[in-house]
């Protein structure tokens, strides 16, 4: 068996490892290094040599070292707040929260970079990552929302601010995005009270999803789910109550019908506009002759 001894410890080798000293050497030495590295680092650190920090920060940021530049950065920035390199250091330290995919941190970097320095040359730049730092934080439609409502806020900020931005189609594009979240979101809150069978609390949740998200991919489907819940709610309600309310059902149909004449739920819409019109004891075909004459 043999083995080395480093800090009165033994490191041993078994001796069928032998013939591989050479790889236990270069190891050994490369672990000196991350030693000694280290422990410049933290000298670096403990230190009162702010222009060597800032100049190493900056050599950190361009290895992509972002936590060791980001450590840096905190302690020199206060030092460098009113000289020419304050700009450059608080760009830099937003930046590497943004690289490291921190961007609960990024966001309040570049909001605080561009409160400061929004007359600068990365104003433009700034923005647009605060944009796009709350646009990445914006969930899945099931949850809470709040971040995709400021990031479609955001982008519409950056195209009214910066109109000849070589970024605005992009920024167009991601607030279309963001819009049809909120309008999934929408539909399926209002989902949600149909499924309950609360179905005067979905009718009211559809009209104000339509009437918002009026060119949503959900349209046909919320169309339908109103005109269900309509006829559903007639269905319960007291016997002084039913017929205005078969007659709002019977009437949605022909607005469902008209926007989608081939729909997946045409059979189901036709169910409920036949029994609508026997309740309020209509002749249907009275009624389509009508219509068509029309």
């Amino acid at each position: 068996m043999h083995y080395l001894i480093f800090n009165g410890s033994k490191i041993i080798i078994p001796l069928r490892n032998v013939f591989n000293m050479k790889n236990y050497t270069t190891i050994f030495l490369l672990f000196l290094g991350l030693l000694a590295s280290c422990s410049n680092y933290a000298k670096l650190v403990k230190g009162s040599d702010y222009d060597l920090k800032w100049a190493t920060a900056k050599q950190f940021y361009e290895e992509g070292k972002y936590v060791k530049c980001a450590e840096l950065l905190e302690q020199v920035m206060p030092r460098f707040r009113f000289t020419d390199d304050a700009e450059e250091m608080s760009w830099i330290y937003a930046n590497c929260f943004y690289n490291m995919r921190d961007y609960y941190s990024a966001v309040t970097a570049f909001q605080n970079f561009y409160n400061t320095f929004q007359y600068g040359p990365y104003a433009e730049d700034a923005y647009y990552y605060i944009a796009m730092c709350n646009y990445i934080l914006s969930p899945r439609a099931e949850l809470d929302q709040e971040y995709t409502t400021t990031a479609i806020n955001d982008f519409s900020y950056f195209v009214a601010k910066y109109p000849n931005s070589s970024r605005v189609d992009e920024c167009n594009e991601k607030i279309k995005e963001l819009n049809e979240r909120l309008a999934e979101k929408s539909y399926l809150s209002a989902r949600l009270y149909y499924d309950m069978d609360q179905y005067k609390a979905a009718i009211t949740a559809l009209t104000n999803s339509l009437n918002t998200y009026s060119d949503s991919k959900f349209r046909e489907e919320m169309m339908y789910l109103r005109l269900s819940s309509l006829y559903k709610y007639a269905a319960n309600s007291v016997p002084d109550r039913q017929q205005e309310r078969y007659q709002e059902a019977f009437e949605e149909y022909f607005s469902f019908s008209e926007e989608f004449p081939s729909s997946v739920y045409s059979k189901e819409a036709r169910r409920i506009y036949i029994s609508s019109a026997k309740f309020l004891n209509i002749d249907i075909q009275d009624t389509e002759t009508t219509s068509d004459i029309q």
